[in-house]
């Protein structure tokens, strides 16, 4: 399912081909940390609001459609849980068994929403990392570092990207159902901005055409969302999470609400692999690279029947290459080829090049 050669230009193209795009497991890699590592930021800091559901009244309780098979949350099952999934997303934290432990803490993560949620209150935030904890333990193993491009880490991340977006295109559709367009009509932004707006947006009560005006914009882009699956390039990518990021600090510096869940998976559209150092082509090391052995190996060529070196890939009319069979091919070529110029031996280097070549296929 791996591979280390780009995509070809006709299968990117195409809706499968986008889809299953080959995409470096460094990124799967990355994801896996941050997003189990927020789990314990989420359960113990963001929202730690959720273990006192184990003392809620039980006539509170209005299970989701989904849960209903679920039990009560009682104050046994909440404690376990809670640790549960804790002691889950550190071990998947590391990378150990990532199949195993990343499907536990996903299910785990999802009973935990289940108790979140079934008190009246629904966050839409949740979507995209639900999907990104479900879609990365489907990747398998992955290294931090690992440039190879794996169509499952493509198909992973491209699903995260597909829910980020949805996020957006699907809280703007549920705007006008619900809200109808009084929403970015009426007053919306002022209830909001007089119930929790900071200093930075109190003046713009006054002004209520301003804040019609960008409850309209909101509505308008939030539409406009799918339009963000066009960001192919790593600039473009980079882009789009800078704007999305942008926008949910300003949401917070109007009105103290961010959506970090929903944050941490728009970082996996982030190309993580251009932090790293280049390709180790470009990184010094103890042995001599390929192209130090062409010159070395010509020498030898034009001495004059001397037999070439056994381990180098010249260029054309250079030594034999590596894979050359055994000394009984070296000698039944030498012997015709002693005495004679390099160019004399083009023709043999020409007929073992083929082998060569299969053999290290």
């Amino acid at each position: 399912m791996t591979t280390t050669d780009a995509p070809t230009g006709r299968s990117r193209r195409s809706l499968m081909g986008w889809l299953f795009e080959p995409l470096p497991l460094h990124r799967v890699a990355v994801m896996r940390a941050v997003a189990y590592l927020f789990i314990l930021v989420d359960v113990f800091l963001t929202t730690s609001w959720v273990a006192t559901k184990a003392y809620a009244p039980q006539s509170l309780y209005v299970p989701l459609n989904l849960g209903g098979f679920l039990p009560h949350p009682t104050y046994l099952y909440v404690t376990i849980l809670k640790w549960l999934l804790v002691a889950m997303a550190l071990i998947a934290a590391t990378g150990w068994r990532p199949r195993w432990t990343g499907t536990a803490v996903a299910v785990l993560y999802t009973l935990w929403m289940f108790v979140a949620m079934s008190y009246g209150k629904v966050d839409h935030d949740r979507f995209a990392f639900l999907v990104l904890l479900a879609v990365l333990p489907t990747v398998g193993a992955a290294r931090w570092g690992d440039r190879t491009k794996s169509m499952r880490a493509g198909w992973a991340l491209q699903i995260v990207f597909v829910a980020v977006m949805l996020t957006y295109f699907l809280s703007a559709f549920a705007k006008v159902r619900y809200g109808g367009w009084d929403w970015p009509t009426g007053a919306t932004l002022t209830r909001a901005f007089i119930r929790r707006g900071t200093s930075l947006v109190e003046w713009t009560i006054n002004y209520p055409w301003i804040l019609i005006a960008v409850q309209h914009v909101m509505v308008v882009l939030e539409f406009l969302s799918p339009l963000i699956l066009l960001a192919r390039s790593a600039k473009a990518r980079t882009i789009v999470v800078i704007i999305l990021l942008g926008f949910h600090v300003s949401v917070y510096a109007s009105v103290t609400i961010i959506f970090l869940p929903h944050c941490v998976a728009i970082l996996s559209i982030l190309p993580w692999e251009k932090l790293l150092r280049r390709d180790r082509a470009d990184v010094p090391t103890d042995g001599p690279s390929p192209d130090d052995g062409a010159p070395s190996s010509g020498a030898d060529h034009s001495s004059g029947g001397a037999e070439p070196a056994p381990d180098t890939n010249g260029p054309p009319g250079g030594p034999e290459p590596r894979s050359t069979p055994d000394s009984a091919d070296r000698s039944a070529h030498s012997a015709p080829d002693a005495g004679a110029s390099p160019r004399d031996n083009s023709a043999p280097e020409q007929a073992e090049r083929p082998t060569g070549n299969r053999a290290r296929d």
